[in-house]
């Protein structure tokens, strides 16, 4: 009788900031200790590591899928396209699709973890008046990327449905790493993601704004501080290693983030008090909303360590080495 091989996982996008704080998670944990990793990498590449498998290739190309599969037991996909038209479909349809075509043929094959968004349901672009749960049904906000990450949720659903696949999907909201939080919370042109403050308020105010280190307070329409979720990347990749080979994340969706979101005028009152940073508040269109984690923490006992103080702790005490630029991949 013969021994089963040792499991191997695919990482997709495993250069980006889930991507590669998991795999050092993994290489790093007494449990996945005889576990080897299969990296498919795009732009960039891993580097060298006698238990790391390199791939480059497109993921829309069915034989790159294909080599990239072959032995695998699971399938950590993460690669995604922003507000790229002309990838999104073919990443995060079409390569998706592929990679479930090959999972569901295999007979070594284990378990598929799609990391979902929070882009799905809409986050801040419309009303949610009570926490969000995984029964919502699906909206995303205009543009192709939220549009693109309700495809996914529905299709791995499907082959749930449809072929019995074992796999889970973890939602999450956006995701903070290093000095992130900071760097969204900048006036100047260097802002990280959205809103863009600086495009909020006048050149003048908001070069004023930065070279005192002002803080934005994003209140909603009613001029209450914003409510906005967020998930530490420590933190949702606690959730993964949680879910891989749990029996009770089977076929299931969960929301995976803080136990409560950041409140934009709490966020600034905690500045204010512990950096002396001066506060601007901007109303804007966006509207409060309240990701409800309970069910991962209900069926995987899985529990996020970061709040809002130590969010910001991380943040404003990571010092970035010349080694270490900001870099930003893709657009949205």
């Amino acid at each position: 009788m013969h021994a089963a091989p040792d499991p191997v996982i695919l990482v997709t996008g495993p250069t980006g900031k889930v991507g590669s704080a998991f795999i050092a998670r993994l290489l790093a944990e007494p449990r996945f200790a005889s576990w080897r990793v299969r990296a498919l990498c795009h732009q960039r590449a891993l580097p060298p590591h006698d238990r790391i498998d390199s791939i480059r290739g497109a993921i829309q190309d069915r034989a790159v899928v294909d080599e990239a599969l072959r032995g695998v037991t699971h399938v950590l996909h993460l690669a995604t396209s922003k507000e790229t038209p002309d990838d999104a479909m073919d990443v995060s349809v079409k390569g998706l699709f592929w990679l479930l075509e090959g999972c569901r043929s295999s007979p070594g094959f284990r378990q598929f973890i799609l990391i979902g968004g929070d882009a799905a349901i809409g986050h801040f672009h419309y009303p949610h008046p009570v926490p969000v749960v995984e029964t919502q049904p699906h909206s995303a906000y205009p543009g192709c990327y939220a549009l693109s990450k309700v495809l996914e949720e529905t299709m791995l659903q499907q082959y749930f449905i449809q072929y019995g696949l074992n796999g889970c999907c973890l939602r999450a909201p956006w995701i903070m790493e290093k000095d992130d939080l900071r760097s969204h919370l900048s006036f100047g042109p260097d802002v990280f993601g959205a809103p863009r403050w600086c495009d909020l308020v006048d050149a003048g105010a908001a070069a004023e704004h930065a070279a005192r280190g002002a803080i934005p307070v994003l209140l909603d329409p009613a001029g209450a501080g914003l409510l906005r979720n967020f998930v530490h990347v420590d933190d949702l990749v606690d959730a993964i290693v949680a879910a891989i080979d749990h029996p009770r994340a089977r076929h299931q969706l969960m929301n995976v983030c803080m136990d409560e979101p950041i409140d934009y005028a709490r966020l600034g009152d905690y500045l204010a008090r512990t950096r002396r940073a001066p506060l601007v508040p901007i109303r804007e269109r966006y509207h409060s909303t309240w990701l409800d984690n309970s069910k991962a923490k209900f069926l995987l006992g899985w529990r996020p360590r970061y709040d809002l103080e130590r969010m910001v702790e991380s943040a404003w005490t990571y010092h970035r080495t010349p080694d270490d630029p900001r870099r930003i991949w893709y657009p949205g």
